[in-house]
């Protein structure tokens, strides 16, 4: 997980959790949208890293 993945996901739960305290939907709504880009980006790194991986085994052979 890169470091900007997991910003966005504490960044996320920190909005939730200070709308759902202060009766804020926009600002959970956004915590919540942030929480999923943080999420989004994590799987794609994933999905590089996989694709790389092949590359590299590929071009050893």
């Amino acid at each position: 997980m890169s470091v900007d993945s997991k910003k966005d996901i504490i960044k996320g739960k920190t909005n939730q959790t200070v709308g759902k305290t202060t009766d804020d939907d926009k600002k959970e709504l956004k915590g919540k949208v942030q929480e999923k880009v943080g999420q989004v980006k994590d799987k794609a790194d994933e999905m590089v890293d996989k694709v790389a991986k092949k590359i590299n085994k590929k071009s050893d052979e």
